[in-house]
C-alpha cells in the first residue's frame, strides 16, 4: 500500500520542555489509524503539528507527498486534510447548510463544485432533516454529523477525528462509525483517529501508543494483544466439586477466585480446548475471554512507568 503520512524524528520543544520526542510512524493510504494515550502524553501535540496548526521544532513530514514545514507545502497539506474537533467551531447562528457552503468556500471550490460537494455530504452524513435548522439549536449527535460533513466539504483524503464518538448516544455512534467505514470503502479516505473508547480502536488497520511525548507502542491490534494482553478462562464449579478437585487433574493450573468463580490465564483461547475436555466433568459454566486492547493499553502504560 501507498504511504499517506510518514513521519520521521518528528519533535516539539517549549522551551527546556520536550512535549513530543522524536517519534517516527506512518499511515498507509485508504487506513484507519488509531492514535492512542492518556492525557498529556502528546497527542494533541502532535495532530497539531502535523495539521499545521503548530510549527515543529525537528524532523520531517510527509503527507500526500507534500512537505510540512514550509509555505507550500503547508498550503498543499491543509487541502488534504479535514479535521473534526472535540469542539465546535461551526456558527450557532447560522443553518447547518449555510456553515457548511460558507466553510467550503475557504477552499476556493467553483460554485458548481461545491453544490456537487455538498450533495455529496449530504447524501453521506443525511442532512436532509437538519440542513435548514441552525446549528445552535441542535443535538449533540446532530452536530456532529454537521462537524463531519463541515470537515469533509473539500473532499479531503485524509481526516482527521479527534474523539468522534465523545457524547454521543449508541444509536448515533453506530451512525457515525459507519459513515467514517463508507467514507474508507467508497471514497478511500484515510482516517487518522484519537479515541479512549478502546473497541473503536480494535478495528483499525494500525495503533500507535503514546506516554510522555514518546511511542511506547505501535502494531495491529492482533500483534499488540498477543504481546502484551492475556487469554483467560472463567469456570464455575459444580456444587459437589472443590477446586482441590481440579487442581489434582491439572496441577499445571493455577486458578484464581474470581465473582463466584475461577479464572486462569491460558497461553491461547486454542489452548483451552484440552483443558475444558478434562474439566468436563467439574464444571458447570465457563468462558473464554480474549485479550483486549484495554488490557494493551493498561500494561504497556503500568510497564513503561516501572522501566
Amino acid at each position: 500500500m501507498q504511504v499517506l503520512i510518514d513521519v520521521q524524528q518528528l519533535t516539539k520543544r517549549y522551551g527546556e520542555v520536550e512535549a513530543v520526542k522524536g517519534i517516527s510512524f506512518s499511515v498507509q493510504k485508504g487506513a484507519l489509524f488509531a492514535f492512542l494515550g492518556s492525557n498529556g502524553a502528546g497527542k494533541s501535540t502532535t495532530i497539531e503539528m502535523l495539521c499545521t496548526l503548530l510549527e515543529k521544532t525537528s524532523g520531517t513530514v510527509s503527507i500526500d507527498g507534500h512537505t510540512l514545514g514550509n509555505l507550500k507545502g503547508n498550503e498543499a497539506i491543509r487541502r488534504t486534510i479535514g479535521i473534526v474537533f472535540q469542539e465546535s467551531i461551526l456558527d450557532h447562528q447560522l443553518t447547518v447548510k449555510e456553515n457548511i457552503l460558507h466553510r467550503g468556500r475557504f477552499y476556493r471550490l467553483p460554485k458548481s463544485m461545491l453544490q456537487e460537494n455538498y450533495d455529496f455530504v449530504q447524501q453521506y452524513l443525511q442532512l436532509a432533516d437538519i440542513e435548514h435548522q441552525k446549528y445552535g439549536s441542535l443535538s449533540g449527535g446532530q452536530r456532529r454529523r454537521a462537524d463531519i460533513a463541515r470537515a469533509i466539504i473539500h473532499k479531503p483524503k485524509l481526516l482527521f477525528l479527534d474523539e468522534p464518538a465523545t457524547g454521543l448516544d449508541p444509536f448515533t455512534r453506530q451512525f457515525v462509525w459507519a459513515t467514517i467505514d463508507r467514507l474508507r470503502k467508497e471514497v478511500g479516505m484515510t482516517i487518522f483517529l484519537t479515541t479512549h473508547y478502546m473497541e473503536e480502536a480494535a478495528n483499525a488497520d494500525d495503533i500507535v501508543i503514546m506516554k510522555n511525548g514518546e511511542i511506547i507502542a505501535q502494531g495491529t491490534p492482533n500483534k499488540l494483544k498477543a504481546l502484551y494482553a492475556k487469554d483467560f478462562l472463567q469456570f464455575v464449579l459444580k456444587p459437589s466439586i472443590a477446586i482441590e478437585d481440579v487442581t489434582a487433574i491439572l496441577p499445571m493450573l493455577l486458578p484464581e477466585k474470581h465473582q463466584d468463580g475461577w479464572k486462569v490465564e491460558v497461553s491461547s483461547t486454542i489452548s483451552t480446548i484440552p483443558i475444558l475436555a478434562q474439566l468436563e466433568p467439574y464444571i458447570a459454566s465457563f468462558e473464554v475471554i480474549k485479550g483486549s486492547l484495554d488490557q494493551v493499553f493498561i500494561e504497556t502504560n503500568e510497564s513503561r512507568e516501572e522501566k
